[in-house]
């Protein structure tokens, strides 16, 4: 379907069918090739989701190129340990996000980047750095920009490409999106071609996608959501994505009424924010069929809304990790709202999904509690240049602990009922405490800190620090979190900041988490009873 549109951006009117933008990403991929890069190289992306943040991701993959995914929230420090984990020979990046400026932080990272020619970079801080490139029209000293290599690629004769090609596998390594752990330190997560297609084929399948669905995706590319359950769903089933660079209710309502979106994928909040807009009732929403509500717990009044004022009569929710690809389990556009809203599913075709005893790896028997696992082709690699954290979630008969507790109802549908880690997931964001208490602990005057989780009816989760002063010091929460604001992104920085004297141990004086949670909550509601006095 050469003429089918595949990327739409309403709010500009751009418009590539299959074949322009195949074109156009065989001149990129040529471009590549011209500027040194080859199979087997890792480029970054840095980018809001920009017309072209697409082009490299299709570009990288067509030359066996591995693109690594870069959090648009992120800052300086954050930035600097992906490029270095990774081994990063090149980097795309927009103009920044917000209150970040990604070429600010470049130049700072790489100052070389203004003292040599952008063919011949040789960073001292990132050793296999040597390409940076803008993605945009404008120049910048030290950099390519995409319409200097896309001109390289017309130029370049195509069968250069197609000797490239041939040497790509399905069972190659195509994306690595970096995620964090208990240890704090970010990990990149190696996908191959074969386990996101197919697993994006299968989110496809359980919405019922044809070519004629036009899929609404404001959620982050950079994330699993967006490039695998949105692209790769809509690649394989010759659907439209219809995109937005960032998400904002009124855009997405007036992209899902001007397009005739069939889909719209989200996290909750997401859906919030626009069946709650006061200028809702303005948009037509009358062609909305499926989609995906995830990232973080389904509430059932969200899902009740979206089905009965947004007409996702059809929607389905997703559970997964990005270390699978990233579905293990998601619900039927047929299911029943009750199997919507209580469950994630059952597991997708072509993988194994089971609950297993968390001491003994025994696999439990239906409605046991217990951690659910995964294997099959959507299962990652490992971990880049991380083999002892690969070996402690893949177990010796190759099943993925996700480190989620659950259960199988009498249909064999999964129920998540908890986390035997201390992730916390504020709005779709996969958060980790350790990570945030680590650099917290580096503030002069902190004896102790231990960050956790805490209920919020607008995020599902926010992120509370217990912090224990050094004695004599006067620590003021307003400080804290201007230190973390400036090093972090914010959606890391502690909302609620609470100081103690002790925490909550057991008897071996490990500190008690769920037991801060309550605690927190306590206090919060005190806060609260002394501001309405």
């Amino acid at each position: 379907m050469p003429d089918q549109e595949f990327i739409v951006y309403p709010d500009r009117d751009l418009r590539f069918t299959y074949s322009s933008f195949n074109e156009r990403v065989n001149n990129l991929a040529k471009g590549f090739i011209e500027i040194g890069l080859k199979k087997g190289d890792h480029i970054g992306i840095w980018a809001k989701n920009v017309p072209d943040w697409l082009t490299f991701q299709f570009a990288a993959a067509r030359i066996g190129c591995v693109l690594v995914t870069i959090n648009t929230a992120y800052k300086l420090s954050e930035a600097e340990y992906i490029i270095k984990q990774s081994d990063m020979k090149a980097i795309g990046i927009s103009d920044g996000f917000r209150d970040t400026s990604y070429i600010d932080i470049m130049y700072e990272l790489v100052p070389e980047l203004r003292e040599r020619d952008r063919k011949n970079l040789v960073s001292e801080k990132f050793p296999h750095l040597e390409k940076v490139i803008f993605i945009g029209q404008e120049k910048y000293r030290g950099m390519y920009n995409t319409r200097e290599i896309l001109l390289l690629g017309q130029y370049t004769d195509d069968s250069k490409l197609d000797v490239v090609k041939k040497q790509v596998t399905p069972d190659d390594v195509v994306n690595m999106q970096y995620t964090s752990g208990t240890t704090g330190f970010p990990k990149g997560v190696m996908l191959t071609h074969k386990g996101i297609l197919n697993n994006g084929f299968a989110i496809g399948e359980r919405q019922s996608f044809t070519e004629k669905d036009r899929v609404c995706l404001p959620v982050p590319l950079f994330h699993c959501f967006g490039v695998t359950l949105g692209m790769m769903a809509i690649l394989s089933h010759g659907s439209t994505a219809v995109l937005l660079e960032e998400f904002d209710p009124l855009l997405a309502m007036a992209a899902i009424q001007k397009e005739k979106c069939t889909a719209f994928y989200g996290v909750p909040t997401m859906y919030i924010s626009i069946y709650t807009h006061p200028m809702f009732e303005m948009f037509d929403m009358s062609t909305l069929r499926t989609g995906i509500m995830a990232g973080s717990t389904c509430p059932e009044e969200c899902m009740r809304r979206a089905i009965e004022d947004m007409n996702m009569s059809e929607i389905t929710s997703v559970y997964g990790l990005t270390e699978t690809s990233p579905g293990m389990s998601q619900t039927s556009a047929k299911d029943s709202f009750e199997k919507k809203i209580t469950t994630v599913g059952v597991a997708l075709p072509g993988m194994e999904v089971c609950i297993k005893d968390p001491e003994t790896g025994e696999i439990v028997e239906q409605g046991e509690m217990g951690e659910i696992c995964c294997r099959g082709y959507n299962v990652m690699k490992g971990y880049y240049n991380m083999p002892e954290e690969t070996a402690k979630v893949i177990d010796e008969d190759g099943f993925l602990h996700s480190g989620d507790l659950a259960f199988q109802d009498e249909d064999g549908y999964y129920i998540i009922s908890g986390r035997i880690k201390d992730m916390i997931i504020r709005g779709g964001e996969n958060i980790y405490p350790r990570e945030i208490e680590e650099f917290i602990y580096r503030i002069p005057g902190v004896k102790d800190v231990q960050v956790v989780g805490l209920p919020d009816e607008k995020y599902g989760e926010i992120v509370g620090a217990f912090i224990i002063p050094e004695d004599d010091v006067t620590l003021y929460k307003e400080d804290i979190r201007d230190c973390c604001i400036k090093n972090m992104a914010r959606y890391k920085v502690p909302k609620q900041i609470f100081f103690l004297d002790e925490y909550p141990l057991t008897v071996s004086g490990k500190v008690q988490k769920y037991k801060l949670r309550d605690i927190g909550v306590e206090m919060l509601k005190e806060e609260l009873k002394e501001e309405e006095k």
